[in-house]
């Protein structure tokens, strides 16, 4: 994953491959500076990317792909696998 954190009030711009990384940098920025920063993720690892397609784009059943090994149906019925 790259994720690219750039503040649009000076010239702070810096990559990252991890998104932890670079969430705590937007804070460190943000908290010493003041500062509103933008970040933008260029990529995702193919099984996020897969699981987000599978749940749909607004994440609402009717959008989701039903046929997905993903979907924990069980869940969506409310139904604890326990009993």
């Amino acid at each position: 994953m790259a994720t690219t954190v750039r503040c649009d009030d000076c010239s702070y711009e810096e990559a990252f491959d991890s998104l932890r990384r670079a969430r705590t940098a937007v804070s460190e920025h943000e908290r010493s500076t003041g500062h509103a920063v933008a970040w933008e993720i260029e990529s995702l690892a193919g099984g996020v990317e897969r699981a987000g397609a599978d749940a749909g784009v607004c994440g609402r059943p009717e959008c989701a792909n039903p046929d997905s090994p993903l979907l924990d149906r069980d869940a969506a019925r409310g139904v604890d696998p326990d009993d």
